[in-house]
């Protein structure tokens, strides 16, 4: 290992308190850290610190002679030309076309976007993925990365961790990288630093190591209030019921994590949430019937098919643009449906929290404290009767913030009082469009403790895998101008989209043909067709699976040719409806974007 930063002693003011006090830490080639803490606590502050964007009032940050030191911040300050020319500069073609890294950066995360466009065109979104590939093209030793999955959809966020694991040789390069995304840190990284209380905190292993040596570290030192141990055991309990692949990185003693699990009960309680769902709802919520949208005569959703049960929590996926907020607005009734029906139980009660904080515009000049005092008195959450500044606690809003006023208090403060809000209105739909928007790791866990015990039915559209994962039982894929089931969630989506990505970009109907090489009106015809043939064999194979899965748990235990029988021909139904589930992914693919 080679030292390439170091900090010596470092202490770091603002005007009303100290961030960073005394504090001493090395990066050392082969490192790979990511960096958790509660908002405010200096997470970024750090990284301008270690990439000599910022000097330390007390102390100093030393840097070994010829490292290049690459950073992404969040400001996306693109100078003034195109998009092509932000990434790649004054380089010719035949040469940046020539590197490899430089292609595949430009296929991971601007795949879409024309190279020709002006900077100051592009929206926020587009501006972070600029940026990003901006750094990501140079052969910096050490990257420093904050936030750099915002704006990032599920393929980008996979695309970028696994660019970054192969970026560099084993024990070669440094990371560190400031995210929200909890499944980005367990994928990528080996160490985690915890910035908390103007100190930093350093554990080993990904993000699941940290959960569990974070909470051996509160319990022996008995500092931390039982409340917030009982969610970090509920979230390692998920964590160790989960995927193979979250138990097999964390370096720690997995008997010492089964004990403290060992009687942890699962997240939610479904049967009862449900039950009290159905009282509160009914049997009818939300039901989509052949829905479609659209927008400037551009046919967004169409043949959209769903009915929402109460206690449903589902999870919506799918690419930036591919109509998921407009499925939100066709749910709450804020889009109207431009074919088909939408039909609302009357008991039904919607709220959404949205992506902006438009809500707390009206409220930016009164004070936290006044807002909760005009509440009511008592809620029911959980089962158990709340106050407001209870909940508030809860969501692990600090009782020093409630004098403050709205204005004044930051975009992840902002988004925990617009949470708390939408929550005290008491709705029995709650949606939630990309909530973990300006939220840290805790604040995260905590929503998600909140929301195991909400009993109503959840609809969350998000790119945090973690999430979508940890809060939802189902999930939906938006493709195509279709709403289609996953049985296998979020795999079997990434799955169907690295299938429809190989096809050869010269084939027939593929989607790399010519943009002006438009369908004819026959051609959208016969595609829809073929997608509402391809839904009913898909439905039919659904059938015959459960069937061969009834049949094989009736079957003779004893009989073990029978079994082997029995098992085979589920495969064969499994592999038919993969086939099937491929085939119209790949027909959608090529009516979105013919």
């Amino acid at each position: 290992m080679v030292h390439l930063v170091g900090a010596e002693r470092i202490r770091l003011e603002h005007p009303t308190r100290v961030v960073l006090d005394d504090l001493s830490l090395g990066l050392e080639s082969g490192d790979r850290i990511g960096v958790v803490g509660r908002n405010g606590e200096g997470k970024s502050t750090l990284l301008g610190l270690l990439g000599g964007v910022r000097e330390p009032d007390g102390g100093r940050v030393t840097r070994r002679g010829g490292v290049r030191i690459g950073m992404l911040d969040q400001r996306d300050a693109l100078a003034a030309g195109t998009v092509l020319e932000a990434v790649v500069g004054d380089r010719p073609e035949h040469e940046w076309a020539g590197d490899r890294r430089v292609r595949d950066v430009m296929t991971g995360l601007l795949e879409g976007l024309d190279p020709a466009t002006p900077t100051d065109a592009l929206s926020g979104g587009q501006r972070r993925r600029v940026a990003l590939a901006a750094l990501l093209v140079g052969e910096d030793d050490v990257l420093l990365l904050d936030e750099p999955t915002n704006h990032l959809d599920l393929e980008g966020v996979r695309w970028l961790a696994a660019h970054l694991n192969a970026r560099w040789a084993a024990g070669q390069g440094a990371l560190v990288v400031v995210s929200h995304d909890r499944w980005f840190l367990d994928a990528v990284c080996t160490r985690m630093w915890e910035v908390h209380d103007r100190t930093v905190d350093a554990f080993e292993g990904g993000y699941a190591a940290y959960v569990l040596q974070r909470l051996e570290r509160d319990r022996q030192a008995r500092a931390i209030e039982d409340r917030r141990q009982n969610l970090l055991r509920k979230e390692l309990a998920w964590l160790r019921r989960g995927a193979p692949a979250r138990t097999s990185k964390p370096k720690f003693r997995l008997d010492a994590a089964a004990a403290l699990i060992a009687d942890e009960p699962p997240p939610r309680d479904r049967v009862e949430l449900t039950r009290v769902a159905t009282a509160r709802l009914g049997k009818d919520v939300v039901d989509l019937v052949d829905a479609g949208a659209a927008f400037d005569g551009r046919r967004v959703l169409e043949h959209v098919e769903w009915r929402i049960a109460p206690g449903e929590r589902t999870g919506i996926l799918g690419r930036n643009g591919a109509g998921k907020s407009t499925l939100l607005g066709l749910i709450d009734g804020t889009v109207p449906p431009a074919a088909g029906r939408v039909k609302q139980g009357r008991t039904v009660r919607i709220r959404r929290l949205s992506q902006q904080l438009d809500e707390l515009e009206p409220l930016l000049g009164e004070r936290v404290s006044d807002l909760i005092g005009r509440l009511r008195a008592g809620y029911q959450v959980g089962g158990a009767e709340m106050t407001p500044g209870q909940l508030l606690e809860r969501l692990g809003f600090p009782s020093a913030q409630l004098s403050s006023r709205v204005g004044e208090l930051s975009g992840g403060w902002r988004r925990r009082l617009q949470l708390l809000l939408v929550l005290l209105d008491e709705p029995n739909v709650l949606i939630l469009d990309e909530p973990t928007n300006d939220l840290d790791t805790d604040m995260l866990t905590a929503m998600e403790d909140v929301l195991d015990s909400w009993p109503g039915t959840l609809i969350v559209v998000s790119h945090d895998r973690y999430l979508i994962e940890r809060v939802t039982d189902q999930q939906y894929a938006v493709a195509g101008g279709r709403l289609r089931h996953l049985p296998g969630g979020v795999e079997e989506y990434l799955r169907l989209t690295d299938a429809i990505a190989a096809v050869p970009s010269d084939a027939p109907g593929s989607p790399g043909r010519p943009e002006g090489d438009a369908l004819s009106g026959a051609e959208r015809r016969n595609l829809e067709k073929e997608l509402a043939s391809l839904e009913k064999r898909i439905g039919r194979a659904e059938e015959r699976i459960a069937s061969e899965h009834a049949a094989l748990a009736a079957h003779d235990q004893s009989d073990y040719a029978g079994l082997g029988e029995l098992t085979e021909r589920l495969r064969e139904r499994e592999s038919e409806r993969e086939d099937l589930e491929l085939a119209w992914l790949e027909a959608a693919e090529r009516l979105e974007h013919p």
